[in-house]
């Protein structure tokens, strides 16, 4: 059975469209604005999500940061208290088990976000390897999240908090900070290509945060958001999804996630395999549809002589850019800027071309 955020009542009570997702009943939209309204709330005032599905994990002791170093790709070993970084999580054969965040809260404690979809996969793949002196803890149940995003997220949230508190640059957090008297951790972070903040609070107080930012930001157009505009949005930024551009198949290096592979550390799982698969056949591009119509993901990709060369992974239309757009895994050697392409929806060949990525970025 899907289980219910604790703001499930105020999103169906507020005209939430709700839907399953990741094992987890959420709004897709709201029946006031729908995705396109929320979508440019977020590009051009603020939008506000509540994202308490995605789970949270901590690893704390001595041994915290090599735990971390084994399953993680990225390298924490230079990371500083305060600092935010993304890493995939690769299994034996160089596949993603997951993409996630992580936060350090101290020299030997660091806080992970994890796909909601993931979290089970993911904490028995963390708990397989665990090692040495380090407790594991899965906080998912306990901690709620809200994104705050958009150009007009700083001035909200300055009405609730000390402006001298916030986290200034991007991927850097603070712990401990009180926004309208609720204990946050606030990161400069976020899955929309805008500006903005995640907040997380105990889940106990999410219904006093909720409202709060609501009113804070009543004047200034925040509007609360469902997936549905989350997804646009990622979109968007180019921003990669588990389930569509990686998977436990694809490697870091085919979805253009090479940076976050450090292979001057020591030994880590799928260190291996990924040495092997460091030139890879296939690449994530960017298409731009010219023709009407819209891919959605498992499009076959077709040059103009026919010859197939990939398929879409995401797509969409976006509503800033007032485009349809796509994004997919295609053979390398095709992979060029303006290289001209068909993709075939429902047996329909759907003229497009391969553009630079992101498509929006502010």
């Amino acid at each position: 059975m899907d289980k219910k955020v604790p703001l499930h009542e105020w999103h169906v009570a507020n005209g939430g469209k709700i839907v399953p997702f990741a094992g987890y009943l959420l709004p897709v939209q709201y029946q006031e604005t729908g995705v396109i309204k929320e979508h440019l709330s977020v590009r051009n005032r603020a939008g506000i999500f509540d994202v308490s599905h995605m789970g949270e994990v901590i690893y704390e002791g001595k041994d915290a940061l090599a735990n971390i170093q084994k399953i993680l790709t990225n390298d924490f070993s230079k990371m500083t208290v305060g600092q935010v970084r993304y890493s995939v999580m690769c299994n034996d054969d160089g596949g993603v088990v997951d993409d996630l965040l992580v936060y350090k809260q101290a020299e030997d404690k660091y806080l992970m976000i994890i796909n909601a979809g993931n979290r089970e996969k993911d904490i028995q793949w963390m708990k397989k390897h665990l090692f040495g002196d380090v407790t594991f803890e899965d906080r998912s149940e306990q901690i709620g999240q809200i994104a705050l995003q958009g150009p007009e997220s700083k001035e909200i949230l300055e009405k609730l908090a000390d402006p001298a508190m916030l986290p200034k640059k991007y991927y850097t957090f603070v712990e401990n900070i009180a926004v309208a008297d609720v204990p946050c951790l606030i990161s400069r972070t976020g899955y929309t290509g805008s500006f903005g903040y995640e907040l997380y609070c105990q889940a106990d107080d999410i219904h006093h945060l909720w409202q709060a930012l609501l009113e804070a930001g009543k004047e200034l157009g925040l509007t609360p958001c469902g997936l549905g505009a989350r997804d646009t949005l990622r979109l968007e930024a180019s921003m990669p999804l588990y389930g569509h551009e990686m998977n436990e198949e694809i490697t870091p290096y085919e979805t253009g996630l090479g940076f976050t592979v450090k292979m001057e550390k020591e030994n880590f799982i799928g260190k291996q395999a990924l040495l092997e698969k460091r030139k890879p056949q296939l690449t994530r591009v960017g298409i731009e549809l010219i023709g009407r119509g819209i891919a959605r993901e498992e499009a076959d990709i077709v040059l103009k002589n026919g010859q197939k060369i990939g398929k879409t992974t995401s797509g969409t239309y976006s509503p800033y850019i007032a485009k349809a757009i796509a994004m997919a895994l295609v053979d390398k050697e095709f992979s060029a800027i303006d290289t001209e392409i068909d993709i075939v929806v429902r047996n329909k060949k759907i003229p497009a071309k391969i553009v630079q990525t992101p498509f929006y970025k502010w």
